[in-house]
């Protein structure tokens, strides 16, 4: 029987190889804010009912987690990060409001680089 520890330790390594990328992301905070703000935007926007909806919500908590870990390891007071967060989403409604193409695409990639959390 394994104990406690180790099969946890089993149970993470083999979520993470099912759903992480085969070339590991490495992203700046400035990125990770970016991706955290558009994605929690096109969420905000979509709903959740859909199947997109509730990808970009998957994408959304995944690069608001991101974001925290990035700013927790860079030394941010977790206020700024938040701060951060909520700045970019609310600059991100309004371009994704507006159709702004280079917004839509950013958003693309930050749902295409976030891995599936089914």
């Amino acid at each position: 029987m394994l104990s406690f520890p180790l099969a946890l330790a089993t149970m993470v390594a083999t979520i993470q190889t099912a759903s992480t990328p085969a070339t590991p992301l490495v992203v700046s905070y400035g990125d990770a804010v970016l991706c955290a703000g558009v994605t929690q935007a096109g969420s905000e926007l979509e709903g959740n009912e859909s199947a997109r909806g509730r990808r970009l919500f998957d994408a959304a908590l995944y690069w608001s987690l991101t974001t925290i870990q990035l700013g927790q390891a860079s030394g941010r007071p977790p206020i700024q990060t938040e701060r951060d967060m909520t700045n970019a989403r609310i600059r991100s409604v309004r371009d994704l409001s507006q159709r702004d193409s280079r917004i839509t695409e950013r958003l693309e990639s930050c749902i295409k680089s976030a891995p599936s959390l089914n």
